[in-house]
């Protein structure tokens, strides 16, 4: 379980500059054009064998057919993907900003200035006035602390989806 929670705090900005960049792409979704699909409709190849029996080509007549309801289909799936990824990125981030702030003592501000403000552990130490071995043990104590919020909501959502 640790694993996770050390992977948020290693990836903490990682993961809110990638959460940015998604809301900005939500923000100002264009999809795809009409020129884009119809060049990969045109140069896809046909399934299956086929017999001509006109001089118009069955490629030519399935763009013309399926090319707007493709396009629609395309940007539609785009934009779910976008929105889940984003609702995932926020869910994962807001939780762990709260259970961050659930931590016991001076634990809050102490993760906080080391994963969300970035601070180095030497600013920690001078900032709490510890030494470098009481970072490490509070690091380790908020590591524990966080993996039990995290159980905690597994706990809770296996029991949501299981009963």
């Amino acid at each position: 379980m640790s694993e996770r929670v050390e992977k948020i705090m290693r990836d903490y900005n990682m993961m809110r500059r990638d959460l940015a960049v998604v809301e900005k792409e939500l923000v100002n979704f264009k999809g795809i054009t009409a020129q884009e699909i119809l060049d990969s409709m045109q140069y896809s190849r046909p399934d299956g064998d086929r017999v001509q029996t006109s001089n118009v080509s069955d490629k030519t007549c399935s763009i013309a057919i399926n090319y707007k309801a493709r396009l629609e289909q395309i940007n539609h799936d785009w934009l779910v993907h976008l929105a889940d990824e984003y609702m995932t990125l926020k869910d994962e981030l807001d939780f762990f900003e709260t259970a961050v702030s659930q931590l016991s003592g001076y634990l809050p501000d102490l993760i906080r200035d080391l994963v969300i403000e970035r601070e180095t552990w030497d600013t920690v130490m001078q900032k709490y006035h510890i030494c470098r071995k009481t970072v490490s043990n509070a690091r380790k104590k908020a590591i524990e602390e966080l993996d039990a919020l995290y159980a905690q909501r597994d706990r809770r959502m296996a029991e949501y989806l299981l009963g």
